[in-house]
């Protein structure tokens, strides 16, 4: 046991302001000078994170109080990056589990806890934002308990001491009511609660690695907790493979502690702490660091398996390579291997087909994630709808299922309920709160694809939805997810206002005036549920005379951009996104109209 030192991991849900409390927690141990200036969310540090507001990759930080030393892990709240949360877990010996006084404990916060009680690891209650309009921060509490009891927590666990506060504006209190100082009720009730890690410092060095960091000066950087002895710089050690039991010498070269934001290099790393280790030429999250070749593997926990899959093809339409320099299928295939080996939770494979790869993911925003990282390193990709991956219990074909929470304003629940239904979910439980309603259902995975969007527009952006694998189910039979059509374009070259204005008649503008489209790309929406084709490039013919509707582009509809993960969903079977650094384009995978209607044909007859 290492007295000073205390590794917990936060987890709640998304937007309940854990990295905000990270920060605040940064700022009171002291890490950040007097006049430094502190980056809100600092600890969310990929653009990704900064922009979509929530966080992706767990991280490690640490703050000194009191001489202690605290190592805080801050894991996703999102339930397609459960990969991530698996591993932050090994690491860690408590949890802080933040809560939103007026939300209360939803979807995230059940899947990340009920981890957390598996691991039999210690809880610390933080109720945030009791500051918000309308918090409740005693009844939430009472939800957090009910929520302790529905995933059998322990006794030891059930009496989680509690504080509450606010992170944003600084402080915490160990009772409502008392005084708002600073965060020192946090600290003190982590160093009472959570136990120092359980380490041997007197046996041979051991540790698993829980997460892969890359180095360009140093390559490949392991890290994880040190279960036993020390690792110093230059010493002899064996990498204990993961995936085929191999044994692999290697000279330890730099040892890394984390100190607030960054690392700093060290000689030793002692037990019970989390260190970054380098020297190896290939390691892998799941591989076992020992002191001698005689030690034994240490156990790894399997991650929830992938329910969703894609396929990434190499870019094949008329614009390849005009705005990104990574179009071969060999760079494709390289950029995906290399995701493989810091990304345990899905799963890459070869398809059969030249310049296509099956992509297997838990959700639609995981892989938006990806592919959203690789255009911007400038790749150009076709990414496919996603299907889920079925199986084959007692010869019966089953199928992924969800359970699905969605916040929605009263006047839209039946709206909402007609959209479940069509979908062939089934209604499990519905509450009225203040302000909305919350509606409880089990659905397949394959009828929740695409639905965050109709909640979007059926409630004018108010809805919340949010969902967690529940299990595998029989087959629910044919789903109907998307009831409109597409408008797809005819001729290849830059749209124009009176060709547009026209189109438009037809249903909703997914490209505006003065892009570039070509045969076989959407370029709308039709609200029937089939394909019609237009012509967006039409030039007005030009006379001597001024005609009546010179003033034509007025009447034009601002184009619908979809995002990344929208466009993902949006998609057909038969249909594509086109991904490149600047642009996303929604496309038919066979391009020429004629050849579409013999495959159509073929698969009549």
């Amino acid at each position: 046991m290492n007295q000073s030192i205390r590794n917990i991991a936060i987890i709640a849900h998304v937007d309940h302001g854990k990295t905000t409390l990270v920060d605040k927690l940064l700022k009171d141990g002291g890490i950040y000078r007097a006049n430094q200036h502190i980056e809100e969310r600092a600890m969310d540090s990929m653009d990704l994170e900064k922009e979509k507001g929530i966080t992706i990759k767990a991280k490690n930080t640490s703050v000194h109080w009191k001489d202690k030393i605290i190592n805080i892990v801050d894991t996703p709240g999102h339930a397609d990056f459960g990969g991530e949360v698996e591993r932050a877990l090994r690491m860690v010996d408590g949890v802080l589990l933040v809560v939103d006084a007026y939300d209360g404990p939803q979807a995230q916060t059940r899947f990340v806890l009920r981890k957390a009680l598996a691991h039999g690891l210690k809880v610390v209650i933080v109720i945030n934002k009791i500051d918000r309009d309308n918090a409740e921060p005693a009844k939430m509490y009472e939800k957090v308990l009910e929520l302790l009891m529905e995933l059998n927590a322990t006794e030891e666990q059930f009496d989680a001491p509690v504080v509450y506060g606010s992170g944003r504006d600084g402080y915490m209190m160990y009772h409502l009511g008392e005084e708002k100082k600073d965060m020192t009720p946090l600290f003190q009730t982590i160093l009472d609660h959570v136990p120092p890690p359980f380490a041997k410092p007197g046996e041979p060095f051991h540790m698993l690695v829980s997460n892969i960091d890359w180095s360009d000066y140093v390559g490949r950087i392991a890290i994880g907790k040190i279960l036993g002895g020390q690792a110093a710089v230059g010493d002899a050690v064996f990498a204990i493979r993961h995936s085929d039991g191999k044994r692999v010498r290697a000279k330890i070269s730099k040892v890394f502690e984390y100190s607030g934001l960054g690392t700093v290099e060290t000689a030793a790393g002692v037990a019970g702490n989390i260190v970054g280790i380098s020297g190896f030429e290939d390691i892998d999250i799941g591989d076992t660091i020992a002191a001698s070749e005689e030690q034994h593997a240490l156990p790894f926990t399997q991650i929830d398996p992938p329910t969703l899959e894609m396929q990434f093809c190499v870019n094949d339409g008329p614009l390849v390579g005009q705005e990104g320099k990574l179009v071969t299928t060999r760079q494709l295939r390289e950029r995906l291997m290399r995701e493989l080996k810091v990304n345990v939770s899905i799963q890459i494979e070869d398809s059969d087909k030249a310049g296509v790869f099956n992509v297997k993911a838990r959700g639609a925003m995981q892989v938006a994630v990806l592919v959203e990282t690789m255009r911007r390193e400038g790749f150009e990709l076709l990414v496919s709808r996603p299907t889920v991956i079925e199986k084959i219990v007692d010869g019966h074909r089953h199928e992924p299922y969800e359970t699905v929470w969605i916040e929605v304003p009263d006047e839209c629940v039946g709206t909402i309920m007609q959209n479940l239904a069509n979908r062939k979910g089934k209604l499990t439980n519905m509450e009225k709160l203040a302000h909305s309603t919350m509606i409880e259902a089990s659905i397949t995975t394959r009828g929740l694809i695409g639905m965050e969007i109709d909640v979007v527009n059926a409630t004018s952006g108010r809805g919340v939805l949010s969902h967690l694998f529940k299990e595998y189910g029989p087959y629910a039979g044919e789903v109907l997810t998307r009831i409109t059509g597409t408008i797809i374009a005819t001729e290849a070259g830059e749209t124009t206002s009176y060709a547009l204005v026209m189109v438009q008649e037809r249903g909703k503008l997914f490209v505006g005036p003065g892009e570039q489209v070509y045969e076989g790309m959407i370029v709308g929406e039709n609200p029937r549920n089939e394909d019609i084709a237009c012509n967006a490039v039409r030039a007005k013919a030009l006379t001597n005379f001024r005609s009546q509707g010179s003033g034509v582009a007025t009447g034009l509809t601002p184009a619908t951009k979809l995002s990344l993960e929208r466009a993902i969903e949006y998609i057909a079977s038969d249909e594509f996104v086109e991904v490149t650094p600047k642009s996303l384009r929604l496309r038919k995978r066979i391009l020429k109209e004629v050849e579409r209607r013999k495959v159509t044909r073929a698969a009549k007859g």
